[in-house]
């Protein structure tokens, strides 16, 4: 059991194009920054529970879960050779853990603390674009977007994003620059509104799961709450999509 979870995991991993394709990983970059997010979130609680903040962001958590833990032989030798290829430092760490939490969940789910699974939305945003990039100044790159990783504390605070779904996460990806609104209420759709080189573009989220066509969106954050509208965060906006997703389901 422990072997098969560390081979679907490290089979996932084998499948990502770590040289890049530099358009189909800009393509993604709004569901990247979401998911390196929600990465930091969940690295943020299981760095609290097993003591070792000074180990965020990027690190291998089974060393701490179990430091006695160890892969079958031939799953760690299968698994030495192919960290051979990936970018060194935390991408690295990263991809070990995976496979390493993949496979002890298998040994002894008993010892797991009750956390959502750490690595599950880092390893996504491997498979849609590849690596990342740290640079002196302290931001990640994402690929065509830099994005300021921010302390433990503030992550632990994020709300939560429990649904991965695909569709959540293509959803939130498109051209432009973007900004999310909904009713002051609640009550109302999930609205987005794009600017595309000067052009505008207003959509809703609708029922079954796509963007349409939407009455023009306010100019500004003011007129837009005039209008009974408040303006949401990328995240708030995927966690909406993905209850969507699941209630259609």
């Amino acid at each position: 059991m422990t072997d098969q979870a560390s081979s679907d995991m490290l089979s996932r991993l084998r499948a990502v194009d770590w040289a890049g394709d530099w358009d189909y990983a800009f393509g993604h970059a709004v569901s990247r920054r979401v998911l390196i997010r929600e990465y930091l979130r969940r690295a943020a609680l299981w760095a609290q529970t097993f003591s070792v903040e000074s180990k965020w962001p990027f690190f291998d958590v089974t060393e701490y879960v179990d430091p006695e833990f160890t892969l079958p032989l031939d799953m760690a030798t299968s698994l030495e050779e192919y960290l051979q290829n990936v970018p060194e430092g935390p991408v690295r760490r990263t991809c070990a853990g995976a496979v390493r939490l993949a496979g002890l969940r298998a040994q002894n789910p008993t010892m797991l603390p009750d956390l959502p699974d750490l690595y599950e939305p880092l390893v996504l945003f491997y498979e849609r674009g590849g690596e990342f990039f740290r640079d002196n100044a302290g931001f990640l790159d994402l690929t065509g977007v830099l994005f300021k990783p921010g302390t433990l504390q503030h992550h632990r605070r994020t709300p939560p994003l429990d649904t991965l779904c695909a569709t959540a996460l293509d959803a939130v990806d498109a051209e432009g620059r973007i900004s999310y609104y909904t009713a002051a209420d609640g009550r109302g759709p999930l609205l987005r509104h794009r600017d595309l080189r000067g052009d505008q573009c207003d959509e809703l989220f609708s029922r079954d799961l796509r963007w349409q066509p939407a009455n023009p969106i306010p100019g500004s954050e003011e007129e837009a709450k005039n209008a009974g509208l408040i303006k949401l965060d990328e995240l708030v906006a995927a966690r909406i999509i993905g209850a969507m997703a699941e209630t259609a389901r």
